[in-house]
């Protein structure tokens, strides 16, 4: 039975998240269905990460499994085709054949997120759902100064949902950078795994060291607190992407 790897992106404003959930609409329920009507199999999608209601992926992975041996070409425009006549907001970017333990989730060796907030008075047009509209003037500087102190293996009990299921709240953050071009600032981060509302967490926080709220040493206290309350408020799901994942050359 061929393992195809799925490369996909999406706008993930219309959707509850990648994961599906009776009732509402998903990114893996759509490429489901896809599945389905191209091929009438029913498959069972796996992705490289969860991503939460609103938040976007610019390079999701996923596979999956067919009893058909099918040109990946095929399977990739089948799918658009399917995807495209139920207006969804999703495209798969390419299809490669995989070997059978190859597993978009926990073959993974490293995740990339961006999340980008726009700074400056007016709001966005253009850009609406896509960025974190922030009127108030923030110093990218400050943050990405005190965004090193999150940087490293940690416990990140303050900056996980409450709902987070991972076992253990430590991690290790690879990186976290913050850079302005324009009006707009990015931030950058990189890790093997991310607890449930990390990224957004840290956003939430860093905006109150760019606003002049917070200090560097204000994140650090909060970080050893080990206490959700010790938190920033969480940033919305409107500017966070998937970027990219990462795997070893033998998966």
């Amino acid at each position: 039975m061929p393992r195809y790897r799925l490369d996909i992106e999406y706008d993930g404003t219309p959707y509850a998240g990648w994961q599906r959930q009776a009732g509402h609409p998903s990114v893996q329920q759509a490429i489901e269905q896809a599945v389905y009507r191209f091929s009438a199999e029913e498959v069972s999608l796996r992705g490289a990460g969860r991503t939460d209601a609103g938040v976007h992926a610019a390079g999701q992975v996923a596979h999956l499994d067919l009893t058909r041996d099918w040109p990946t070409d095929t399977v990739r425009d089948a799918l658009n085709a399917h995807l495209r006549m139920a207006r969804e907001t999703v495209s798969v970017v390419s299809v490669s054949l995989v070997s059978e333990e190859f597993d978009a989730r926990f073959s993974a060796t490293a995740r990339h997120y961006l999340y980008r907030i726009l700074n400056r008075r007016a709001s966005p047009a253009l850009e609406k759902n896509r960025v974190w509209w922030v009127a108030r003037k923030l110093s990218a500087e400050a943050m990405h100064q005190a965004a090193q102190a999150l940087v490293g293996r940690h416990d990140f009990t303050t900056f996980r949902s409450v709902h987070c299921q991972a076992k253990s709240p430590v991690r290790t953050l690879d990186l976290l950078d913050v850079t302005q071009t324009g009006d707009i600032i990015e931030i950058r981060a990189s890790a093997r795994s991310f607890l449930h509302n990390q990224v957004r967490s840290m956003v939430g926080t860093l905006k109150r060291v760019g606003e002049g709220a917070w200090t560097a040493g204000d994140v650090r206290a909060a970080l050893e607190a080990r206490d959700r309350s010790a938190c920033g408020a969480v940033a919305p799901p409107d500017g966070l992407y998937l970027m990219s994942v990462d795997y070893s050359p033998d998966s």
